[in-house]
């Protein structure tokens, strides 16, 4: 036999492979065997196994994602990114982001890699009375002549800002603006001829490669890898969260370092890391490309960023308060109360109206009109798409500029999640509003919740004002008693009712089952 023939027939012979058992390997190879030839990328596949095989190895090969290495790619980028250094003169201020304390509960999670290490504190936390501190970050260049993004959380509080280039150089910069709401900020470099890298033009894929670069604890000039976990991730920072994230490793000090695609574009920014231990547990969450365009744009044209602005308060709408109003889905924002004065009441949208396009495009929840809403610049003429009283009509508008006092954010849905409960009552104790100093002259006033009824369930107090129940203005308890009864005579599983919590107004739904 001639040892270099290859066909499949004499090479199953000459092994003793049978049919069942040539299956069986091609199965295993598929899954291992591809890894191999990635590592050995000239072994002849004709000659080492069977022709089926070796054709069923040659296709998993070819979509294999991503390459052997990165040294390629970093050799390209690395130099366009550079070390952040900030001198602050503190006072007894406690630095977050935007400048403001993270709120509680959060604190966990929301951890700042970017700023001074105080010790005692949480990271990215510095306590107050401390002055003259230093804090570090990362950045990089997008353009040659010195324009350079990072993080508004590194620079916001910044006396000095310095860099220091992957040579070693180091040069002074210049804050040209900052936008808190996204956590983005464009510095300058004066100069003509430094490396730069390029913000991606698509989105990324969950499961595609990518490396992080920056500066963790000071070493500078980092490079790790991993993958994309998740999109569209909202973590409490405001209402335009839309991070990437990642598992690459990053620690304080890579805030504002670029996270790569294996194209070598920049795919997002470096904001946060999920951490209980303080260090990377591979959860880290950077700020998309596309976000990063638009708000740098406007950063370098005027040093800062308008929004478009509708004015009203909005929540998600849950499945209860899809029952409650007729929906058949839970896609869309409901407005809990429209602002005074602002473009959505001079439109005539209402509390109780469900937001559920702009401009031909559908809302899938009240974050994702706010970025909507948030991405169009004021004075555009805006077409929403409102379900009112049942009825889906369109309503023309023209957008305000959001103040810088106000955020578009979308209300989190408190406890309104349905536990399946057949409740027979409310389990709330009411008193007109005009008859409870303070509580002002509409509706009525909680003045005792059941704690083990659903009211409770769903985040009610004492002092919370119903103004409306099932889109009924109420004035007294037995206003609310009625509706209630009404809504079990009809076979409804819940009412809705709209409520004030100090400053705040929401939807809530009870279920009132029958009893």
């Amino acid at each position: 036999m001639n040892p270099s023939d290859t066909s499949a027939p004499q090479t199953s012979k000459r092994r003793g492979l049978s049919a069942r058992r040539i299956a069986l390997l091609a199965t295993t190879i598929a899954g291992l065997g591809v890894a191999a030839l990635v590592l050995a990328p000239t072994v002849n596949l004709q000659a080492t196994y069977p022709a089926a095989i070796a054709q069923n190895l040659s296709e998993q090969a070819a979509k294999v994602a991503g390459p052997v290495g990165f040294a390629d790619i970093v050799e390209k980028v690395k130099p366009g990114v550079f070390s952040v250094r900030v001198k602050v003169d503190g006072g007894n201020e406690t630095v977050g982001r935007g400048g403001q304390e993270i709120p509680p509960g959060m604190r966990e999670f929301f951890r700042r890699f970017g700023m001074p290490d105080i010790p005692g504190g949480p990271e990215g936390m510095p306590r107050g009375g401390r002055r003259g501190a230093t804090g570090q970050g990362s950045g990089f260049f997008i353009s040659a002549d010195g324009y350079a993004v990072t993080n508004n959380h590194v620079v916001e509080k910044a006396s000095s800002v310095e860099i220091q280039l992957d040579d070693g150089k180091t040069y002074p910069a210049k804050v040209i603006g900052t936008d808190p709401r996204t956590d983005l900020a464009l510095i300058k470099v004066e100069g003509n001829a430094f490396p730069f890298v390029k913000l991606s033009d698509k989105d990324p894929r969950i499961g595609d490669w990518v490396l992080a670069v920056g500066n963790p604890f000071g070493l500078g000039g980092t490079v790790t890898a991993g993958i994309v976990s998740a999109r569209g991730r909202d973590i409490g920072a405001s209402a335009y969260d839309d991070f990437i994230q990642i598992d690459a490793p990053v620690n304080r000090g890579n805030s504002g370092g670029p996270t790569f695609d294996t194209e070598g574009n920049v795919i997002g920014v470096n904001t946060a890391i999920f951490s209980p231990s303080g260090g990377s547990v591979g959860i880290a969450f950077a700020i998309p490309a596309n976000t990063v365009k638009t708000v740098i744009a406007q950063l370098r044209e005027s040093g800062t960023v308008s929004r478009g602005w509708i004015g009203v308060q909005i929540q998600p709408v849950t499945q209860d308060i899809a029952d409650g109003l007729g929906l058949k889905s839970t896609d869309g924002a409901l407005v809990a109360e429209p602002q005074a004065n602002g473009p959505a009441v001079k439109a005539g949208i209402n509390a109780g109206d469900v937001i559920v396009s702009v401009n031909g495009e559908r809302v899938k929840d009240a974050r994702d009109l706010a970025r909507k809403i948030g991405a169009l610049a004021p004075k555009a003429n805006v077409k929403l798409g409102v379900v009112q009283k049942g009825t889906e009509k369109t309503i023309n508008l023209t957008l305000g500029e959001l103040p810088n006092t106000t955020e578009a954010r979308a209300t989190g849905p408190g406890n309104d999640d349905d536990n399946g409960a057949d409740v027979g009552r409310l389990g709330l104790t009411l008193a007109p509003a005009a008859r409870v100093a303070g509580a002002g002259s509409e509706g009525v006033v909680v003045t005792g919740v059941d704690a083990a009824g659903a009211a409770a369930e769903r985040g009610f107090a004492t002092g919370d004002v119903i103004l409306e129940v099932g889109g009924q203005a109420v004035s007294t308890p037995a206003d609310v008693r009625k509706v209630v009864n009404t809504a079990r005579t009809e076979g409804k599983r819940t009412v809705l009712l709209r409520v004030k919590k100090g400053d705040n107004t929401r939807f809530v739904a009870l279920p009132v089952g029958r009893g």
